[in-house]
């Protein structure tokens, strides 16, 4: 039932969205004929939608609320999500999974060569978001820095192919190795930091290798970067632009699938245990005798594996980089999908990276509203899934006596 205080609510909500957009969505002026155009419908048309919009979001909110109080109000027992549900039925998983397998065999060759482009970025940030979800997700440290041990793997293959012609092949798993040297060199410093003074630490380390390649000369071209770094190739066969955008987006394919099964594995592992027990609690992790050093130094070094492979296919697929790819923001930009998609959730962080990547470029048509449209369908996510997209589900053990066996 709609009260006479919600009905005031949402008019006073409406006009101070007028009041917000008014220079925006009002003024326009016109350089050329120096003049000023009022657009008086778009204010109204700001305090109609404003005014609905209150209604809508006061409805949610209720909503979410009422969710909240039926889950503490439910007793013992697993509450199974949809995906589990799901997952369950043997015959729909296998039909789904068909589907999917299909869709990806068939996407480069059914949609155009800048949608594959498209989608080969979203999967290089799948496999970025995958990486960094062992050290955010995971293992519960926060590293606003990610962004350097995807520069050091790109960098890696880009001056190992010009100084010593090294191929793709070989660069791959070097880029991999080291990135992961410099996860462990990031992580024996951070050992005993955690919270917002280990983000500032990381934050440090990703702007001074950031500097470095832009200031070193000598050793990384500068902000000149590096161009004509070789595609992958395939026995020596040569291939044309569009065959060499479709083989790496195989490739990629192929990177992700075994990026999945390995985090998977791991987050199953006993080390992965370890990681969700430190994110816990850290003190009573400790205290349970688990060695922090050994898994805090694992944690920084697998999640920078994969950024190291990931900065190699992005090296691979631009043919060019500079310092100004491997800026914060794009650290911001990973986490972000992360958070997104479901801390130490798989799926969660695939979702997110698709949604990221692709809903900007979908969104040309809005040129003039995209961030603003993008940063609303952010802070709604926020706001009523505040655990992401696909959230991970805690993994409850229970006992059975042996009457029920």
């Amino acid at each position: 039932m709609i009260s006479l205080a919600e009905i005031k609510k949402s008019f006073l909500v409406s006009l101070w969205f007028m009041f917000l957009t008014f220079p925006i969505m009002v003024i326009r002026v016109n350089t050329i004929y120096k003049q000023v155009e009022w657009r008086w419908e778009n204010m109204l048309l700001v305090g109609i939608g404003s005014f609905f919009f209150s209604f809508i979001w006061r409805y949610l909110l209720r909503r979410k609320e009422m969710g909240h109080k039926k889950e503490l109000a439910e007793k013992a027992g697993v509450r199974l999500t949809l995906w589990q549900r799901l997952t369950e039925d043997r015959r729909i998983y296998l039909l789904v999974l068909a589907v999917v397998i299909a869709f990806i065999a068939a996407y480069p060759f059914v949609f155009s060569m800048y949608q594959t482009n498209i989608m080969i970025s979203a999967l290089i940030y799948i496999m970025l978001g995958l990486g960094i979800n062992i050290v955010v997700g995971l293992a519960g440290l926060l590293d606003l820095g990610y962004v350097a041990f995807y520069a050091v793997g790109a960098y890696s293959y880009a001056l190992l192919n010009y100084h010593f012609g090294l191929s793709f092949w070989l660069a791959l798993p070097i880029g991999a190795a080291t990135g992961a040297f410099f996860g462990i060199l990031l992580g024996y410093p951070v050992l005993r930091l955690r919270g917002d003074y280990l983000a500032i630490v990381t934050l440090g380390f990703g702007e001074i290798i950031r500097l470095i390649l832009e200031n070193w000369n000598a050793f990384s071209f500068g902000p000149s970067g590096i161009a004509n770094i070789p595609r992958p190739g395939f026995f020596g066969i040569k291939m044309s632009l569009e065959q060499s955008s479709i083989f790496i987006y195989f490739l990629l394919i192929v990177l992700v699938i075994f990026t999945i099964f390995v985090v998977n594995r791991l987050k199953d592992s006993r080390i992965g245990r370890a990681w969700i027990a430190m994110r816990e609690d850290e003190v009573a992790c400790q205290a349970m005798g688990i060695d922090r050093t050994k898994t805090k130094l694992t944690a920084f070094a697998l999640g920078a594996t994969w950024a190291g492979m990931a900065g190699v296919m992005f090296a691979a697929k631009t043919t060019f980089i500079n310092p100004a790819s491997f800026t914060i923001w794009e650290s911001i930009n990973v986490l972000c999908i992360v958070v997104l998609g479901g801390m130490g959730s798989i799926l969660g962080v695939i979702f997110g990276a698709l949604a990221l990547i692709l809903l900007p470029e979908y969104l040309r048509a809005f040129s003039e509203y995209r961030m603003l449209l993008f940063g609303f369908i952010l802070v709604t996510m926020m706001v009523f899934r505040p655990g992401g997209i696909i959230s991970a589900t805690r993994r409850t053990y229970k006992f059975k006596s042996l009457d029920e066996s």
